[in-house]
């Protein structure tokens, strides 16, 4: 028999569905039934985020090609989310890292397409990662235990992200009351100070160039 040879990252096939997610909002999105409350709340009166406006007309022409259905917002406010947990069980929080734009992505190893958008996120945090930037998944598998998550990173070699863990589901909760996420993956662009710049209900190849030009808008560096 011919051996059969490993399969590339879908990218096409990403594109395919941030295509449609662009048309009919959440259209692929990974419908999730709300088990818990979150604490959590976009609160727009915590900071001022009237300056985030400038960001966010910067990046909208980049909202295109492979990463066409990112929706940049059209007021920035604050993004409060509840304390989620690091490997360790640890409270990790949003504001753990001021003055990084962070691409927070909401993920989870029984959805399909969270699985097959984690290589390109890894592969965006090592590309433009740094002290400007980084991407913040968050697992929402139900529970304490995180022994699954653990090994779909070890088993998919994803060596640059975190495991961040959200049991609960109080992240995607917040997220679907303030009308940001509809389904999984979830994915919301954040600048230093915590105000949205945007947000996608689809899953994205966020190795692409256009996902970088997107990012480098977001920081304010060339493209």
């Amino acid at each position: 028999m011919q051996e059969k040879k490993p399969s590339l990252f879908p990218s096409l096939k990403l594109v395919a569905i941030a295509a449609i997610a662009g048309i009919i909002a959440g259209g692929v999105a990974v419908y999730m039934k709300e088990t818990a409350k979150g604490n959590g709340a976009l609160d727009v009166a915590a900071i001022d985020c009237a300056p985030a406006a400038a960001t966010i007309a910067r990046l909208t022409p980049f909202a295109k090609g492979q990463v066409a259905a990112f929706i940049p917002s059209a007021a920035p406010q604050m993004l409060t989310l509840p304390a989620f947990k690091d490997g360790e069980g640890r409270d990790v929080r949003l504001s753990d890292f001021p003055g990084k734009v962070q691409l927070v992505n909401l993920w989870a190893t029984w959805c399909v397409p969270c699985r097959e958008e984690m290589p390109a996120l890894n592969a965006l945090q090592k590309s433009l990662g740094g002290d400007k930037f980084q991407v913040t998944p968050i697992n929402l598998d139900n529970g304490v235990d995180v022994t699954k998550p653990k090994e779909f990173l070890t088993e998919t070699k994803i060596d640059a992200l975190p495991l961040y863990h959200d049991g609960t589901l109080a992240s995607f909760n917040t997220l679907k009351k303030a009308g940001v996420a509809i389904g999984l993956p979830a994915t919301v662009l954040i600048d230093g100070k915590g105000c949205m710049l945007g947000a996608m209900n689809a899953p994205a190849a966020w190795e692409s160039d256009d996902a970088k030009a997107l990012i480098r808008a977001a920081v304010g560096e060339g493209v």
